[in-house]
């Protein structure tokens, strides 16, 4: 029998991204300028109109102070995220 892990949920991601972006009270313009992102590009991820690749999530990260384990943890809200493979 094959296993498929659930689908991510790309909503609380962008749904985090906004509230991030929220709580330091930045415009589009100003996470722009701090991540080197085009406005238009965060504009669309908020949205929901694209995804982004790992390197614009990556620039976000580094312009949010925050890790990238932090963004993409939000990808299992809802579902139970795979084990530790230490354990």
């Amino acid at each position: 029998m094959t296993f498929f892990p659930p689908d991510p949920n790309l909503t609380a991601l962008r749904l985090e991204l906004g509230r991030l972006r929220g709580e330091r009270g930045w415009t589009y313009d100003e996470l722009a300028h701090r991540s080197g992102l085009a406005r238009r590009t965060l504009i669309e991820i908020e949205q929901g109109r694209t995804i982004g690749t790992l390197k614009t999530w990556h620039a976000l990260a580094h312009a949010l102070d925050i890790s990238i384990e932090h963004l993409f943890g939000t990808l299992c809200k809802g579902h139970t995220p795979p084990a530790d493979a230490t354990e």
